[in-house]
């Protein structure tokens, strides 16, 4: 959901990244749709190199470890508080070997090119414009990789004014599955699959937990008139869903590399290694 930037209150952004922060997950998704997306993938290796990008606290991620026990995985994000959380995660659940966060920007990855057999990204490759965000996956996927990621589509025309200003805000270029169909086909990817979220995606690790925590932040700072301003204006998000979900939508787009051989300027670098080959200083010495 849009967030005017021009009318926020000053504290806004503390109490945002404080809700998000500590919700299992930052979007729609769930554990059934990342396990129907992997069924779409048949030929993965069993110990694939996988990039989630803009992982946020790593609630997928930590699904895709699971259901690829062998996948090694680079998950990026641009957020500290998110990777550091992610990291503290990985750590308890002995899962440093396999889950490897790192900060970082989609836009500007500085990861080799071509390390990757599959790069998954759930709702956040609309920040940098969806066919910048394919052209990246592209060059980060190996011969015959798979890009596995969600947007946000409109199901309707002319949404309610509050639906249509807020998204217009956040994604004013949000267009309809099918227009997502053509921007994956003129980027060089093959379609394997597409799908759309169902209700339970939305509320069982994200807008529930969040209306939850939002109910435990009114506790925590009881007469904070302004803290409490910014509480419901965000408890507006899942309201919104609640009322308008029949107008919009997440769909999960599952496509491949059209030629097999064929990868650009990936063509002529030196085999893949097992896991990812990195060239960021903000995780050198990690």
């Amino acid at each position: 959901m849009g967030y005017d930037m021009n009318e926020l209150p000053p504290r806004f952004w503390q109490i945002f990244f404080e809700l998000y922060e500590s919700l299992p997950r930052q979007g729609p998704g769930n554990r059934d749709c990342v396990a129907r997306v992997l069924a779409l993938c048949r030929d993965l290796p069993s110990a694939p190199t996988v990039l989630d990008l803009g992982c946020g606290v790593g609630g997928q991620t930590l699904c895709l470890a699971e259901l690829l026990p062998g996948a090694i995985i680079t998950a990026l994000d641009i957020h500290v508080p998110n990777i550091e959380r992610l990291r503290a995660t990985v750590a308890v659940r002995g899962l440093a070997e396999r889950i490897q966060p790192m900060v970082g920007d989609m836009a500007e990855p500085r990861l080799s090119p071509a390390s990757f057999d599959l790069v998954w990204s759930e709702g956040a490759l609309y920040n940098i414009g969806i066919e910048k965000a394919l052209h990246v996956c592209r060059g980060l996927l190996g011969a015959g990789g798979y890009l596995a990621f969600t947007d946000a589509v409109w199901l309707r025309d002319n949404p309610p004014p509050e639906v249509k200003a807020s998204f217009d805000l956040d994604y004013p270029t949000m267009g309809r599955v099918s227009d997502v169909l053509t921007a994956i086909e003129r980027s060089g990817f093959s379609l394997i699959g597409h799908f759309t979220l169902p209700d339970e995606a939305w509320w069982d690790d994200f807008y529930s937990p969040m209306e939850v925590r939002i109910e435990e932040l009114r506790g925590k700072y009881g007469d904070d008139e302004e803290a409490l301003a910014v509480l419901d204006q965000l408890a507006q998000e899942p309201a919104m869903h609640r009322r308008y979900s029949d107008y919009y939508t997440y769909e999960f787009f599952v496509a491949r590399l059209v030629n097999l051989g064929e990868i650009g300027e990936c063509d002529s670098t030196p085999p893949r290694k097992c896991g990812p080959i990195f060239d960021n200083p903000l995780i050198e010495g990690l």
